[in-house]
């Protein structure tokens, strides 16, 4: 029996700002849920089954959150499921929430992720003491930062580069009013100038703390047909993970990532990526990851994905404009990040980006990454059914 196709006719985000103190987690995602609701024209009733994500409980103290907020997500009676792959969680999310309607377990899904940082301080919640790592880094970035200096000199690119991501993406955020960093008065040269955190990423290449949340509302064809406006195709989708240490890793380009990409590719029946996919929301937490990706999802060859930052490709007016929306150099609610990538994919595609938009973008990818480089997930959007 073939898959059922699946559809995005719902979404809905909230403002990612440092911290919203005015709402609990409860009301932030239902503030989220609520919005993509309306975006379907559809009511709590309509919700056959709710996917939740986050990243770990320990980043705000609450243990298993999801029983919690049953009631606020409209659960209550409903099958409700919890999602957990690290900072690709809420790629992950959608993926579980798009594999219940595909298999005709649930007509109409609703799949929401979040995160409240405000409530706790993931940059030390990642900074683990002794006995369980060496005092050598602090948070993401200083385990990160060797990667990326591993790069530099495979790759010989020169070290403007991460600058170059940081400055496109917070001029994007400018466009998009759900983005948490609004720097209106942002040049390159001020990104240059922040202060070096973890040699060679700068305070402005990096991510912000942010609480947000984000929902999707997941449904089969005939759901699709009712739907009040164009809805975005899911073309392929993938998960892959691989242990965070093991001889032969490959820190820079993983092979879960390059594995994952492949699945996707082949499903969506994608040929040549660079030629074949009109834009990228791609899970970038450190400026630098964007080219490093560029090559992992194969559209660079080793060594070149700097070239085609560098030269203007990736810019939103370019040739393969990523981060459209600011992407995760702008907002940052963790559980939600990779979910928010998979939804502004599907905002594209459908038209509806607002004016970071992307003229004529028919096929998307939305890619999100988590732990220490070694889960992932990611999906293909269009505007169009899939082919059967």
């Amino acid at each position: 029996m073939s898959k059922e196709p699946v559809a995005v006719v719902g979404i809905g985000q909230t403002k990612h700002v440092a911290a919203r103190r005015d709402v609990s987690i409860a009301g932030l995602v239902r503030e989220a849920a609520r919005r993509a609701l309306d975006d379907a024209e559809l009511t709590w009733s309509d919700i056959d089954a709710v996917v939740i994500g986050k990243a770990p409980d320990f980043f705000e103290g609450v243990m298993m959150p999801e029983l919690y907020l049953a009631d606020a997500l409209g659960a209550v009676g409903k099958p409700m499921l919890r999602v957990h792959t690290a900072g690709s969680v809420g790629g992950s999310t959608a993926l579980v929430a798009a594999g219940l309607v595909a298999a005709r377990v649930h007509t109409t899904v609703l799949t929401l992720a979040f995160e409240k940082q405000s409530e706790s301080n993931a940059m030390w919640g990642l900074s683990l003491p002794i006995p369980f790592q060496q005092p050598l880094l602090a948070g993401a970035g200083g385990f990160f930062a060797p990667h990326v200096r591993a790069y530099m000199r495979r790759s010989g690119a020169p070290d403007t580069v991460g600058s170059l991501v940081a400055y496109k993406d917070r001029r994007n955020a400018l466009k998009n009013p759900y983005a948490h960093l609004h720097e209106h008065d942002i040049t390159l040269a001020k990104v240059q100038a922040s202060p070096m955190l973890w040699d060679p990423i700068r305070y402005s290449e990096t991510c912000p703390s942010s609480d947000g949340a984000c929902a999707l509302v997941l449904t089969d064809r005939a759901g699709a047909a009712r739907a009040p406006r164009p809805p975005a195709w899911m073309h392929g989708g993938a998960m892959r993970s691989e242990p965070t240490l093991f001889a032969g890793k490959d820190f820079v380009s993983p092979r879960a990532g390059r594995d994952c990409a492949a699945d996707v590719y082949r499903q969506a029946g994608i040929a040549d990526p660079r030629r074949d996919i009109d834009a990228v929301e791609m899970y970038v937490p450190f400026s630098w990851y964007e080219p490093m990706w560029l090559e992992n999802l194969g559209f660079a060859e080793e060594g070149e994905g700097w070239k085609l930052t560098e030269s203007g490709v990736t810019e939103l007016d370019g040739d393969l404009p990523v981060n459209m929306s600011g992407g995760v150099l702008s907002a940052n609610p963790i559980g939600a990040s990779g979910l928010i990538r998979f939804a502004e994919a599907a905002l594209q595609v459908r038209g509806q980006a607002g004016e970071h938009q992307v003229e004529r973008a028919r096929r998307v990818l939305g890619h999100a990454y988590g732990g220490g480089s070694q889960f992932f997930s990611m999906w293909l959007v269009g505007s169009r059914p899939p082919e059967s």
